[in-house]
């Protein structure tokens, strides 16, 4: 009799453990993504095909094949219909290796509705895992902490859930939260399940002014394999079972890094080229071939981008790929008008308002223009006229030089820009996964003026938030590089310093239309210090303002530099010799001496630069309009010049000749120009 009992025991208890156990190890939903076609992934517990939307890569996962999201448009959909509703249990698992982090909490896997219904696993922007489940109304979270998400790398994820008990996060096989919870989930009539991608628009995280930033969809960034759903709650065990049985690999997603020129030509010139970041991010951009211009030079390792990732705002770039940019002209509404933030090129993350193209390409001389609208995140433009339509529109203009230097001519019709306005703001740029230490030296700027007063600026102890103004003309960032970037104002600039050490990444490249976004991690591309700013001395001819700043990067230390501004800002006078030419005078505006061959019969050119150390001769410039001839030599103090670069500008009223003379001296300059 009590072996009969016994019998009946152990059959019983066999009947009900063994669904328990087929229930663990038999997924009710699985996207394994082995099979992927017509933009579809087969679900294999149901032989479902579910949508693929966005663009997307078939890759190599933790087993077999997987799916590559790009961050911006990639999504698996499954219709409400289709999806398995839970019981009082759940578990959820899945393989992730992230490019970057979402721009907020977004679901790996969620069939949620608005009503806070449903359940989902989630990565957070600082790489946190979150598993939730709706109970009560309310999303109930089990989270782990910052950053247990490293780039890069395969990560095994899990949330398992027993209604009335407790929910458990795993990450990597080890529980890292765990949530007592009262309740059950409550689970949508008519949800749709989602993989890889926030269900509804919303804010990026960490937002700097929440009304000049507009709700949006983002994904994640990253490879997904082995998704699985349970209707069972799996056992410690299980979950490190399920981890340990894949085998560690290394996931296809390289360390990103703005665009880099593999190949450097080695001489100074314009080149329009298609620069690359990342392919998910590449992919975005609907434009053929050429849409970026590089300027190079032939004795400085340093480049001159002007790239879609900047919104084409030139950035100077370092031998060792320290990025120098600038935000330019800026605005914003005042009181009940500031609704949309700041107007501004940085919030034109489409290059809608933005485009540049190259004027003037010789071995002398590159002339660029860059023009754009001060734009919001919402993609208006600034103050347009009731009538007209036309807007504030900024045109700037780079002559830039052999020597790794530009004049930059920023100009805008008066009347367009309103009261509040800034007109300049030194942006440095980190690459993903650097700080702002590693890119700048403790004194990280030195700024001066036209008498050789220097004054450094530490990042530790920091300067007050409130900075400090002055009338210096000359900064200087000390990079860890060894050519540097450098701005030369007119006499008579305002600047002000601040330090901002942790930066944001609403730009450059980020495609979030928001006006400004702390960084606090490094996992995208930020700009940081916002400083030094400076207001410069304001032209006007005509109908236009205009200011100028001579830009550059290279290895001068900072008393060169004031005397190289000087040789701008005060430049030496020009005396011409003999007849056939006429000085139009020195145009602070190209860094150019401009004159005009009066008659087609005139020989050589000659001249006087007069030279002194108040105005010494550093690298001139020349520009003779109507040359109309293949050529020149230079000579200087009667000596032929070889070093001197010439080009031919072809106008439509002639030919122009541009010469470009490396020179440094601080006595009178004896140059003749023969034909």
């Amino acid at each position: 009799m009590k072996y009969i009992l016994n019998l009946i025991i152990t059959l019983v208890l066999t009947t009900f453990a063994v669904p328990q156990l087929i229930k663990a190890q038999n997924p009710v939903m699985i996207w394994n993504f082995e099979t992927v076609s017509n933009r579809s992934a087969i679900e294999e517990s149901t032989k479902i095909s579910d949508t693929i939307e966005g663009n997307f890569e078939w890759v190599e996962g933790v087993s077999g094949k997987a799916l590559r999201l790009d961050g911006f448009t990639t999504r698996v959909i499954r219709d409400g219909r289709d999806c398995q509703k839970p019981g009082t249990e759940l578990s959820i698992e899945a393989w992730v290796a992230l490019g970057e982090y979402p721009l907020n909490w977004c679901p790996v896997i969620t069939t949620e509705s608005d009503e806070k219904k449903g359940y989902r696993l989630l990565i957070g922007p600082y790489g946190q895992v979150s598993f939730e489940t709706a109970i009560g109304e309310q999303w109930i979270a089990c989270t782990s902490a910052n950053e247990i998400l490293p780039l890069r790398k395969w990560m095994h994820i899990a949330g398992v859930y027993t209604a009335q008990k407790e929910m458990t996060l795993y990450v990597n096989g080890e529980p890292v939260s765990t949530l007592p919870i009262t309740g059950s989930l409550t689970f949508p009539a008519k949800p749709n399940c989602i993989v890889g991608m926030a269900a509804f628009p919303g804010r990026p995280s960490n937002t700097i002014r929440t009304w000049g930033t507009i709700e949006a969809y983002y994904g994640l960034d990253g490879i997904i394999d082995e998704i699985r759903v349970f209707d069972a709650a799996l056992t410690p065990g299980q979950v490190k079972g399920d981890f340990v049985k894949f085998q560690s690999k290394v996931p296809d997603i390289q360390p990103r890094r703005m665009p880099t020129i593999e190949k450097n030509p080695g001489r100074f010139g314009a080149f329009y080229t298609k620069l690359n970041y990342y392919p998910g991010w590449d992919n975005l951009w609907p434009v053929d071939q050429d849409p970026d211009i590089v300027v190079c030079f032939d004795k400085n390792p340093s480049k001159l981008i002007f790239w879609r990732g900047a919104r084409y705002g030139p950035a100077w770039v370092s031998e060792n790929e320290n990025w120098m940019a600038d935000q330019s002209l800026e605005t914003w509404g005042n009181g009940e008008n500031d609704i949309e933030g700041c107007f501004e090129h940085m919030q034109d993350r489409h290059c809608r308002f933005s485009h540049v193209r190259i004027i003037e390409n010789t071995d002398a001389r590159v002339v660029v223009h860059w023009r754009y609208a001060l734009v919001s995140a919402y993609d208006h433009t600034w103050m347009p006229d009731p009538k007209t339509g036309w807007e504030c529109w900024v045109d700037e203009y780079y002559f830039i030089y052999p020597d790794g230097s530009a004049i930059r001519k920023v100009s805008w019709n008066k009347g367009t820009t309103g009261d509040a306005i800034q007109y300049q703001e030194s942006l440095p740029f980190t690459q993903p996964g650097r700080r702002a230490e590693d890119m700048l030296e403790n004194n990280y700027v030195s700024v001066a003026d036209y008498d050789f007063n220097i004054k450094t600026v530490a990042t530790d102890p920091p300067v007050r938030p409130d900075g400090w103004t002055g009338k210096y003309t000359i900064q200087q960032y000390n990079f860890k590089s060894q050519n540097k970037p450098f701005i030369c104002f007119e006499p008579g600039n305002d600047m002000w310093v601040r330090w901002i050490g942790g930066g944001y990444n609403h730009f450059p490249v980020n495609q979030a239309r928001s006006d400004g976004r702390w960084a606090k991690t490094t996992d995208r591309p930020t700009h940081f210090m916002s400083s030094p700013c400076s207001d410069p001395i304001i032209h006007e001819s005509g109908n236009r303002l205009y200011w100028l700043g001579l830009y550059g990067m290279n290895d001068m230390k900072i008393n060169e530099l004031i005397s190289f501004g000087r040789s701008w800002a005060y430049a030496p006078e020009l005396s011409l010799a003999g007849t056939g030419y006429l000085s139009k005078g020195y145009d602070k505006a190209e860094r150019c001496y401009q004159l005009e061959k009066d008659n087609s019969k005139a020989g050589s050119l000659e001249f006087t630069l007069w030279g002194s150390k108040d105005s010494p001769v550093i690298n001139p410039a020349i520009r003779v309009k109507n040359w109309n001839s293949n050529g020149a030599r230079i000579l200087v103090n009667g000596r032929e010049n070889r070093s001197g670069k010439t080009g031919i500008s072809h106008q439509l009223d002639g030919d122009d000749l541009v010469i470009y003379i490396p020179l440094n001296e601080i006595a009178p300059v004896k140059i003749t120009i023969v034909p």
